[in-house]
């Protein structure tokens, strides 16, 4: 039995009561468990307050990536730090994140420095980088995802270190992730990883936050993201310079476990921190239940939903055994969206208990709330689908 599935069904187990490995990280991210794992680097890891690079501490990480390659784990590095790099050349001020023109002129500047950068450093152990500049639209479009995929898969084949940021140069605030927490784990799920790593200048996740309460204790394991887990995130980053908080953080794990890969926040504040992650096991792990199907794993982390189809008690108890959304199980429809589009279903507390594309425009899903398919037909005027979301086209959460 896996070693996050023993410790899941472990009942004297909680989340603050113990790490998920007694032998640190290497259980659940070593090459033998995890043949390909995703490390995301964050900008004030990355780039010093003054906006240079830390080369030395940069250098030790990509010693511990060659180790790893050696031993046979591929992996992708998902690298912030374009904008701040870029700033810093152009003289802009606050990090240039001043106004979105200062973020695009930086980031296309910074894009430059931060992939040379890469090549030199894992080129002095004789590997390849490669870039790979995306975009929100990259990853929520399922044919441009599956593009995105192909790429990955095949880098990685060759023996190549992908090197991904998202693409700030032609992001604007409404088709951007903000955040390259969740594009790592977005990542995770194209590049079929079964971990993800977040280097972060925080070392994992508190049941306070720990810069305001001196008694916060870290939770080293999490089986699943509920209600008081997503309480205990703060949505300020310690640093100032990077864009992504806790929250973005808990929101990547749940992005990440959906996919069927375990998640890791662990510190960056020292060197060679992938080495030390692996002999300590010191951050939080946030557990997967399992793999899932490629098309699921891309449902459930969708961030670009059109709207939301509300839905009854037994409805919701229907998803939950493998059953299509019917119209007489949902109650209410929100948002202006076409067949096919992503859409959330929620559950009558309020919680998103599924994503998935509807069978229905908003216009007639609205119609047919609460019917019965015997009813259907005589309601839109022609022969009505099976279901407003079908089981094939959902992912549970």
């Amino acid at each position: 039995m896996p070693q996050a599935e023993r410790l899941r069904r472990s009942p004297s187990t909680t989340a603050s009561q113990r790490s998920p490995s007694p032998r640190g990280g290497e259980d659940l991210f070593g090459a033998a468990n995890c043949p390909r794992l995703v490390v995301k680097v964050g900008s004030a890891l990355l780039v010093s307050p003054d906006g240079q690079p830390r080369r030395d501490w940069l250098a030790s990480l990509v010693a511990d990536v060659a180790v790893r390659l050696a031993a046979g784990q591929q992996i992708v590095i998902v690298s912030s730090g374009a904008i701040a790099l870029g700033a810093r050349r152009l003289g802009l001020p606050k990090g240039g994140r001043a106004s979105l023109e200062d973020a695009q002129a930086a980031a296309a500047t910074g894009q430059i420095a931060l992939s040379s950068i890469w090549a030199e450093l894992l080129g002095h152990h004789g590997l390849t980088a490669a870039q790979l500049l995306v975009t929100l639209d990259d990853l929520e479009d399922r044919r441009r995802y599956l593009n995105v995929s192909a790429t990955l898969g095949r880098l990685l084949k060759l023996g190549v270190v992908p090197v991904v940021n998202e693409n700030d140069s032609v992001a604007t605030e409404e088709i951007r992730f903000g955040d390259n927490d969740r594009l790592a784990a977005r990542v995770g799920a194209a590049a079929r990883a079964t971990g993800v790593v977040l280097l972060s200048d925080i070392d994992g996740l508190y049941d306070s936050n720990p810069h305001s309460n001196p008694h916060a204790k870290l939770i080293p394991y999490v089986a699943q993201i509920d209600a008081t887990v997503a309480g205990m995130a703060d949505t300020k980053s310690s640093s100032g310079m990077g864009s992504g908080g806790m929250v973005s953080k808990v929101e990547a794990a749940r992005i990440a476990t959906g996919a069927g890969a375990n998640l890791a926040i662990a510190t960056g504040r020292i060197d060679h921190p992938l080495a030390r992650f692996g002999d300590t096991g010191h951050g939080t792990v946030f557990a997967t239940a399992g793999s899932a199907p490629a098309r699921k794993a891309w449902l459930s982390g969708g961030l670009t939903d059109r709207g939301s189809i509300r839905i009854d008690d037994g409805a919701a108890h229907a998803l939950a055994t493998g059953r299509s959304l019917l119209p007489a199980g949902a109650i209410g429809v929100e948002g202006d969206f076409a067949r096919g589009d992503l859409v959330r279903i929620v559950d009558a507390s309020g919680r998103v208990v599924a994503r998935g594309l509807t069978e229905y425009d908003a216009a007639d899903a609205a119609r047919i709330v609460g019917r019965r398919s015997d009813e259907l037909s005589e309601l839109l005027g022609y022969a009505p689908r099976s279901a407003l979301v079908h089981r094939s086209h959902m992912a549970l959460l």
